[in-house]
């Protein structure tokens, strides 16, 4: 199974998002669009992990948030990874919020006990909503910068659970199923 751990917005927000990047997915750049019931914030990528750790892995994830309040997400602008010379994932950005960056942190601490190593990068929050093609190349993003620019992406809800997302990989691009939820309070 492929594994993560991530906070999913509700479908009004998805879809807010979604329609907030339908300049960019209307141009004929090399990117595949992530569908908007697939929009969610990545708070930690386990990767290939057998079935048989899934008890230890729901356990990890229930003692990490136990005590946990919901968390306010407001999405705000829209960028590229890792800049416009190279642009590999579009995303929607997470404003700042001490209570989300004290969960990934928690979320972080939980798994390095169980063999999965720490992200070596500082956490930045953000809803990926595309990935452009391994072929891609900056020619092929004419006017990125402008269009980036002129994307209003603004959203606001209140996330009051924490998902263990599986993703099944197809052609088309992966799918993401929930596999556990824990609430927060």
């Amino acid at each position: 199974m492929r594994l993560f751990v991530a906070l999913t917005p509700p479908p009004d927000i998805q879809r807010t998002v979604w329609e907030a990047f339908a300049p960019l997915r209307g141009r004929p750049f090399p990117v595949k669009w992530v569908p908007p019931e697939g929009l969610h914030l990545t708070l930690k990528f386990l990767g290939e992990v057998s079935a048989d750790r899934r008890g230890e892995i729901v356990t990890a994830l229930g003692s990490t948030v136990r005590g946990a309040r919901s968390i306010p997400l407001a999405i705000a602008g829209a960028g590229v990874f890792p800049d416009l010379e190279r642009p590999r994932v579009f995303w929607a950005g997470v404003e700042p919020d001490s209570g989300l960056e004290l969960l990934a942190d928690q979320v972080e601490r939980s798994f390095a006990p169980l063999g999965f190593p720490t992200e070596g990068r500082p956490f930045r929050p953000h809803l990926t909503v595309g990935r452009a093609a391994r072929e891609a190349r900056p020619r092929d993003f004419p006017g990125l910068g402008e269009i980036l620019d002129g994307l209003a992406v603004t959203a606001a809800t209140v996330i009051d659970g924490v998902d263990l997302m599986e993703s099944v990989l197809r052609p088309a691009g992966a799918v993401y199923q929930r596999a556990h939820r824990e609430r927060l309070s």
